[in-house]
């Protein structure tokens, strides 16, 4: 498939708004769940194809009219899916690898519900927000590593964690909002092409996505992955963390067997988020104390922290935590480069992208030259 401005609707003069995002803390002792998942070789290659150099594909510069065109401002829209994944959705459907399992509800924002004879914790729902863990999502990181992501991007709070992360040298992984990526193309330029720091998905509208339809999940994910597509020479992103981290068997399923994502979880939260609420869940001086005791603890598992680039007090809390990452001897690693590759179809932000073909099943990064190594956690002192 060629760019989404070839096959869409043409320019509109839509003004964007950036989705801040309420939130919900989950922490609570998790209960183990099942393999549902098939390995990688899906067909999600040809759903965000891209020619080699010279096959006459040209993307538009980020932040153009010709770069927005045809995705929607502000709802997932799917009146207007490419009918590719549409198709892909009823494959795996009819091939029954996306489970019957109800929609769930939320009321007033609170941790959504399941209909009656549905336990959130059961093999067959296992919902990451009633923390059950199925094999095969990412919640913890290798023992003595610090998997370093920031959701809700991106916002203006993301140019001062963008300079202080340069400063370091450090890399991480953006989950980042389809519909914030069009409202804030420079900010998306400097984590991408200055930074060359790793892009997943936070879907585009930032919605509890357990209480989503089949369809919808589909629009979610979709879109966010096309504009990261654009916007990066064609790479395919690997990773998702759902919002509120709401997932289930069925959530998980569309992701994995029509698009190729895997889902990312935590194992600690600050409430970081919570800083620009009107009325906070915590302080600056708790997440220091949660930091330090984090840091200063045992080193196995891994850490997955929960943190957002959300607002200046959310991106200070990690500038003021990120010395004792250093002096505790944690090594730092973005999330996405956990397994090496950072995208579906590449290895990270600079590297060689292998373009996707329909019909080819098993399209992996490009090989790596015999003097590549698989990327390394940070650990000297900056």
């Amino acid at each position: 498939m060629s760019r989404l401005s070839a096959i869409l609707l043409l320019a509109t003069s839509a003004v964007y708004a950036s989705v801040t995002p309420t939130h919900e803390s989950h922490t609570e002792t998790k209960p183990p769940g099942n393999k549902w998942y098939h390995e990688d070789d899906h067909p999600v290659h040809a759903l965000f194809k891209r020619g080699p150099v010279g096959d006459g594909i040209v993307y538009p510069a980020i932040g153009t009219p010709e770069w927005s065109a045809g995705f929607p401002p502000a709802t997932a829209d799917t009146t207007m899916l490419p009918q590719a994944w549409v198709d892909a959705l009823n494959a795996a459907t009819l091939a029954g690898k996306i489970p019957d399992i109800p929609q769930s509800t939320s009321t007033n924002g609170l941790d959504p519900v399941y209909p009656t004879g549905y336990d959130p914790i059961s093999p067959t729902v296992c919902s990451s927000t009633a923390k059950c863990v199925t094999p095969g999502d990412v919640w913890d990181a290798p023992p003595g590593i610090i998997a370093l992501s920031f959701d809700d991007g991106p916002l203006p709070a993301s140019d001062q964690l963008y300079q202080f992360l340069a400063n370091h040298s450090e890399h991480v992984t953006h989950f980042f909002i389809g519909t914030n990526i069009l409202l804030y193309p420079e900010q998306f330029k400097t984590a991408f092409e200055t930074n060359q720091d790793d892009i997943a998905v936070h879907t585009w509208t930032h919605p509890y996505m357990t209480t989503k339809s089949n369809i919808e999940i589909l629009a979610e994910l979709g879109w966010t992955m096309e504009l990261i597509h654009n916007s990066t020479g064609g790479r395919i992103p690997k990773y998702w963390r759902p919002p509120y981290g709401d997932s289930d068997m069925r959530v998980r399923a569309v992701a994995k067997e029509v698009f190729g994502l895997t889902t990312v979880i935590w194992n600690q939260d600050t409430d970081d988020w919570t800083l620009s609420e009107p009325v906070p869940l915590t302080t600056p001086e708790k997440i220091q104390q949660q930091m330090t005791q984090w840091l200063t603890g045992p080193k196995t598992p891994g850490l997955v922290i929960l943190e957002h680039e959300l607002s200046d007090l959310s991106v200070k809390s990690f500038i003021d935590a990120y010395p004792m990452m250093v002096s505790n001897g944690w090594s730092r690693l973005s999330l996405a480069q956990l397994d090496a590759s950072a995208y579906q179809n590449a290895w990270n932000s600079t590297s060689q992208v292998n373009p996707g073909k329909v019909g080819d099943l098993a399209v992996k990064p490009p090989a790596r030259p015999s003097t590549t190594t698989k990327p390394i956690a940070t650990t000297a002192s900056r």
